[in-house]
């Protein structure tokens, strides 16, 4: 499995027993520092392969799968990001994603406070972007949703806390 994103390793303990191994891509050395006990205590292999989502250095068709969790919003270029996981992706490769990003249409309250916080969003929290829409990103990018939630975190004002939680099959 690839993670894109892996930032201070908080998935390592729910990989599932099906994961034999996990290449982790993380730009930030701060976040793989803080990751080395994680990494340590791992009941798979975690190798640092790569620092940009952007431009992955694997072969094509080199993964079963995939994993983005929360991610997408600071990558400045989410869409080549996602074209790149689908690139290094076997056929019928799955992409699992829980990113937060622009509220559901009926939404155009919380969708025009997003639009308003963005710029200081982005700002204070390393570039991250709050009106992208991630299960957009994910088709254009050439897969099949298979299956997703999309809701509101308990606890998380709306304009930050607009998830999509999901499965996305690669051609």
């Amino acid at each position: 499995m690839v993670e894109i994103g892996f930032g201070t390793g908080h998935n390592v303990p729910f990989y599932p027993a099906s994961v034999t191994g996990v290449t982790a891509v993380e730009p930030s050395a701060l976040g793989w520092k803080l990751a080395a006990e994680r990494v340590k205590a791992a009941s798979v292999p975690v190798r640092r392969a790569g620092l940009d989502g952007q431009s992955l250095p694997f072969e094509d068709d080199s993964f079963d799968s995939a994993l983005s969790t929360w991610t997408l919003c600071t990558i400045p270029d989410a869409d080549a990001a996602l074209r790149e996981v689908r690139r290094v992706l076997k056929p019928g490769g799955a992409l699992h994603f829980l990113e937060h990003g622009l509220a559901p249409e009926q939404d155009e309250n919380v969708r025009g406070w997003q639009r308003r916080l963005e710029p200081l969003n982005k700002r204070l929290f390393g570039g991250c972007h709050l009106t992208r829409p991630a299960a957009t990103m994910v088709t254009n990018a050439g897969f099949t949703i298979t299956d997703i939630d999309v809701f509101y975190e308990k606890g998380t004002p709306k304009p930050m806390g607009a998830d999509s939680l999901g499965t996305a099959v690669a051609p």
